[in-house]
């Protein structure tokens, strides 16, 4: 069964059809999907919908965009429900200097103040990095000693060369339905993510895989790109599946028993 370690179901063109959404992922071969907050009220969304649907853990944290809203008040809150039972990790945070919707200063602030809050709650972080990795690799190098829980590459788009250097952190990656794309050119990058560190993920309602291209994404697209990594690393379907499924499991559940 496939763990799908990024969506968001709260967005307002998927939880309309949540029961039918969730009512599907067995059928689909799907074990489990993880909601992950953007802000506060995202991430809350996010641990309502575990509490609600066996199959939905929750990650909480704030997104690079909403990083000039972060203040002491919602890192406490952060702080408070990182301590519930299906919170696995905090994310999506990180660095996003393509749109730069927060200064860049205070993005690096406010990552730094996560990774202190997912040290403190013994969880892994999922990082958002886009066109920032150079400053990310700053921020970790700074604070390797507190990433002792696993850190995670939410919709890897780099290079990899670049893997390589996150690779120092012990990082794991999560391909999405990016990889799909005629013009995405990642099989090398695809092949290079060991084995024990490749995960999957949907993102939804984003980055649809082909051939939904267009039309919002949802967790039983998934299958797309497990089919991709399958064909490009010249393994069974079902070898990824297993392989992506205990890696999520290695990462996320490993100190929440």
């Amino acid at each position: 069964m496939i763990i799908d370690t990024h969506a968001h179901l709260s967005d307002e063109r998927l939880i309309g059809r949540i029961d039918e959404i969730v009512g599907g992922l067995s059928g689909e071969g799907i074990e489990s999907v993880f909601e992950v907050g953007f802000d506060l009220q995202s991430s809350r969304s996010a641990i309502r919908l575990s509490d609600k649907y066996p199959q939905i853990y929750a990650i909480i944290g704030s997104h690079p965009h909403e990083a000039k809203d972060f203040n002491k008040e919602i890192a406490a809150e952060y702080v408070r429900l990182a301590s519930l039972e299906k919170v696995l990790a905090i994310g999506e945070i990180g660095l996003d200097y393509y749109y730069d919707l927060s200064p860049r200063s205070v993005q690096k602030d406010v990552f730094a103040q996560q990774i202190e809050i997912a040290y403190e709650a013994k969880l892994p972080i999922v990082l958002h990095v886009r066109d920032a990795y150079q400053d990310c690799l700053d921020v970790l190098t700074a604070y390797k000693d507190k990433l002792n829980k696993g850190v995670l590459m939410h919709c890897y788009s780099s290079s990899a060369e670049m893997l390589k250097r996150f690779d120092k952190f012990d990082c794991y990656y999560a391909l999405g339905g990016a990889i799909t794309f005629k013009n995405a050119k990642k099989d090398d990058v695809i092949s290079a993510i060991p084995e024990d560190r490749l995960l999957v993920e949907t993102d939804s309602p984003y980055m649809t895989p082909v051939p939904y291209r267009g039309q919002p994404n949802e967790p039983k697209y998934i299958n797309y790109v497990v089919d991709k990594i399958a064909s490009v690393r010249g393994i069974a379907r079902e070898r990824v599946v297993e392989i992506t499924r205990q890696n999520a499991k290695r990462l996320f559940f490993k100190y929440k028993s």
